[in-house]
This record gives C-alpha cells, sequence and structure tokens, in this order.
C-alpha cells in the first residue's frame, strides 16, 4: 500500500463541543470545513497529518489516543490551563525522557502533549 494522504476520524457525541475543544481551546488550525452549518465537519491540521472532527457518535470513542509534540509544553499546560482545558497530569518528565502532559477532549479521548528536549535522542542524529 502507498499511502499518499492521511486523517484521524473523530465521531464526537457533541460535535460543537468537541469543534469548540479542537479549535478554540487547543487552537488547531482549520484545513477545511465541509456540510451545512447543522452539520459541520471540520478537518484541523495536526503536525504532519490531519484530524476529521465530523458527525456525531452515540457513544464517546473507546481505546482512542493522540499524541502531539509541542516546542514549550510549560506554555502549552499555561495555555491550557488559562482557556479551562483540565490536565488530567502535569508535565512530568519520563524515564524515556521525553516530557509529558495529558489532556482528555471532551468525549474523553486522551490526548497527550509531548515536548522533545533538546538531549534526547529523538532530536540527535542517530547515523
Amino acid at each position: 500500500m502507498e499511502v499518499l494522504s492521511s486523517r484521524i476520524l473523530l465521531r464526537p457525541s457533541d460535535p460543537a463541543r468537541s469543534r469548540a475543544f479542537y479549535g478554540d481551546a487547543l487552537g488547531l488550525a482549520v484545513y477545511r470545513e465541509f456540510g451545512p452549518p447543522e452539520h459541520r465537519g471540520v478537518v484541523y491540521f495536526l503536525g504532519n497529518g490531519l484530524l476529521e472532527v465530523s458527525g456525531r457518535a452515540e457513544r464517546p470513542p473507546v481505546g482512542l489516543a493522540l499524541w502531539l509534540q509541542v516546542r514549550d509544553i510549560a506554555a502549552e499546560h499555561d495555555r491550557l490551563v488559562a482557556a479551562g482545558v483540565p490536565v488530567v497530569r502535569p508535565p512530568a518528565r519520563e524515564p524515556w525522557g521525553l516530557v509529558e502532559m495529558w489532556i482528555e477532549d471532551p468525549d474523553g479521548v486522551r490526548i497527550a502533549v509531548v515536548e522533545v528536549p533538546e538531549d534526547h535522542p529523538l532530536r540527535r542524529d542517530q547515523r
């Protein structure tokens, strides 16, 4: 399979609430919007991928988690707290060297917000 593009499809239980979370609280940039206003779908830029929030689910998604790398996790922590986003776990350096903070979207989808420190192997040339 030659994958040319990809996106995560998220079907929230309350689409308006999820659009407000991803668009306003997290501040993800919009790639495109589609559909009628009462059933609008939004596709957000998500680093090197896309996140589509569209449709409606009877139950929240189960087992889905997102991993978002940021430049400055302390600044993002402060910004998210000020925006009213509940932080499930504040930033902490993990034994594997990454600094991780955990938040959840309105349906309980777990989101790891990660900073890769300058001294971490992911940032160094491995040749």
